[in-house]
């Protein structure tokens, strides 16, 4: 496309891209003495697009059903009671001084 647009500039040195791109795409293809080369330029024939449908089929409702039943084995957490017992100097800290 751009070789073609220098091509042009050659010729018209007032031509910007936009004129360019206007006389080539929105234009239609008029047969020019150019016409060979314009229809090399992208999109300018059916050969350069793809068009793809697909259909998509939503169904109404979904059943599912389960053939064997699935056994999930339960994890069982040990929680050692003391853990939790706090030593019995601990709660000294939290004392007011004494005097002795």
């Amino acid at each position: 496309m751009f070789e073609h647009f220098k091509e042009h500039r050659q010729e018209d040195k007032s031509i910007s891209l936009l004129h360019f791109l206007a006389i080539h795409y929105l234009h239609g293809s008029p047969r020019d003495k150019d016409y060979d080369r314009d229809m090399q330029l992208p999109f300018k024939t059916s050969n350069d697009c793809i068009s793809v449908t697909a259909p998509a089929f939503i169904p109404l409702s979904v059943e599912l059903s389960v053939i064997q039943p699935v056994d999930l084995p339960q994890k069982k957490n040990f929680i050692i009671d003391d853990q939790f017992i706090l030593p019995p100097y601990l709660s000294i800290i939290w004392q007011p001084p004494k005097s002795c």
